[in-house]
Formats: structure tokens, sequence, C-alpha cells
């Protein structure tokens, strides 16, 4: 089994549309670079016809190896199933609408190559073509993330990024159920260096990350890599005691000097406050609990069906 100098990981879910112009824009590029490659496309239970289309320009595309698996497992684990597949001496991740250009996977190599570094990070230096509740929620999305992790962590970097084997073995050996990369990679340490890039328009078909997947890319973030969250109950819990404290000392003067007047608007609000406050606190130890639970377990975050270059390999040792 040879190892091929560059690996590409192309996590896809219902991608049929995008499909032809990311083959017709990365073979060329790949195959006039002169090098040895291969390119897994990650088929995550897409529910369209990605995965015929992709066994289909599997024939015709012998550096095209296709990776599907049993049922939609989401974005993350649909990258570290092409991660933990790769054997490339560099692996870099790209997603398929063609938002992130793949001529910049060989300046990556370049870079990589040319200062020895384990890790090269997209950076999204123009996001125009976002719209502008995007780029504000992306803003303040890694401004938390610098800010509860350390500033290791790349400003709009996503998950377009080109690791060397020895970071890619490092990922491979962590225990994480549910990793967020644009956070693991930086944690390693490993030295990295940036390209930039403009962010261009989805090329064809739907964006695959709606709000709601944002927002829980964002808790999934926070919880993983900090227990600030859990700090938050703490200090609210101590801030609600302090402040009912003084009421209760002010309460109290006030029914010493006979100026009591009775009514329910305080006793109504404080109620409401530790409440709110409580049932915060529970929130926060229920979704620490949650991910305690789903890591105790140790399920499979993705299992794979088919696996197109174990199968050449299985029919190559039948014919020998």
């Amino acid at each position: 089994m040879t190892t091929p100098a560059l690996s590409v990981v192309i996590p896809m879910y219902n991608e049929q549309e995008v499909l032809p112009l990311l083959i017709g824009r990365l073979r060329p590029l790949l195959d006039g670079a002169g090098l040895d490659y291969e390119v897994v496309a990650v088929d995550d239970g897409s529910a369209d016809a990605t995965a015929p289309m992709l066994l289909l320009a599997c024939r015709e595309w012998a550096q095209l190896r296709v990776v599907r698996l049993r049922r939609n497992s989401g974005h993350q684990a649909a990258l570290t199933a092409g991660l933990h597949r790769a054997r490339g001496e560099y692996v870099a991740s790209i997603d398929a609408d063609l938002q992130d250009p793949p001529e910049k996977i060989l300046e990556m190599l370049a870079l990589a190559r040319a200062e020895s570094l384990d890790i090269v990070y997209g950076v999204r230096d123009d996001r125009t073509t976002d719209t502008a509740f995007k780029r504000h929620t992306a803003q303040v999305y890694y401004r938390l993330m610098r800010r509860l992790v350390g500033k290791k962590v790349p400003h709009n970097a996503g998950d377009f990024r080109l690791l060397s084997r020895a970071a890619v073995e490092a990922l491979r050996a962590m225990p994480e159920r549910q990793p967020v990369y644009r956070l693991l990679v930086p944690w390693l340490g490993f030295p990295s260096g940036e390209v930039a890039y403009r962010r261009e328009a989805r090329a064809a078909g739907r964006t695959k990350y709606p709000l709601s997947k944002m927002v829980r890319l964002a808790v999934d973030s926070v919880t993983d890599f900090s227990a600030a969250p859990l700090r938050l109950a703490t200090w609210s819990g101590l801030a609600s005691f302090l402040l009912c404290f003084v009421l209760g000392c002010y309460s109290l003067a006030r029914f010493v000097v006979g100026a009591t007047v009775s009514g329910w608007t305080s006793l109504f609000t404080a109620i409401l406050f530790l409440g709110g406050v409580q049932l915060l606190c529970l929130g926060l130890l229920g979704e620490y609990l949650g991910r305690v639970f789903v890591e105790v377990k140790g399920r499979p975050t993705y299992i794979v069906g088919y696996d197109s270059a174990e199968t050449a390999e299985q029919a190559a040792v039948g014919v020998r």
C-alpha cells in the first residue's frame, strides 16, 4: 500500500448539485500538481443522488476514494471518519460547497513543506459574500472562543486546513466523542501557519449549516473546551445570595422602624429571579452531565458502511 503525499478529505451531505462543479475544479488542479494524492469523499448518509454520483465518478477517477457512512452522523463525525481513514503524508480538509477555494490547498502544502509546519489554517480575510447576520455571529463566536480557549485559536478559521501526518495521528489518539476541530487542532500546539483567502458564495445547492446547527456548534465549543458556564452558574448563585441577603437586611430594617408595606411585587420578583437562576444552573449542569453520559457509553460517532479503497484492495488480493 503506497502512501500518497496528499489526502483531501471532503465531508458531503446531499451535495448532488455542487458535486460536478467540485470534481471539475478539483481534479485538474490535483492532476496538474505532479504529486501522488487521494481524495477521500465521505458521504454522510445523503438522501439524494450524492452516493451514486460519487461511485460513478470513482470509476473514472482512480484517486477518488468513496467512504459511505451508514447514517447521517453530522459534519464533524464525517470529518473524523475522513481524517481517520486518510493515508497521506499531509491531509487537507475542505467542504464540498466551493466556498473555500481548492486552489489554496497546494499553497498550504507548499507553505507546510517550506517552513516545516504541521498545521496550516485557511483564514477568511474577506467574508463579504456572507450575510451580515452570519458575519456578525461569526465574529462573536471567534471572540468568545479566543477568550475562553486562548488566543491560539485562529480568527475566522473554519474546517479548511492542512495537517501533517503527525498532527493527524495526534488527533486520532484523542478520545473525543464529539470533537470540534476548529478548537481541538489549535489545542495541539503544533507549529502552524496561515493562508488567507476570500470566502466565496456557495456554488450550488443549499447550506447544510442553518442557525440551529450554528448554535449547536457554539454550545459544543464552549462545553467541550471550557468550564466557564459552570463558573457562571456559581457566580450567579453567589450574586443572587448576596442580593437576597441585602434585601433581607433592608426588609428587617423597615420592619424595625414600622415602615413595612404589605404587597406581593417584591416577593414575586424575588421568586422569579431565584427560580430563573436555579433553572439556569440546572440546565448548565445537565449539559455537562449529558456529555459525560455520552462519553461513558463509548458509542462510535459514525459507522462506515463502505470504503471503495478497501473494496479495491480486496479485489486485488483476490486476483493475486
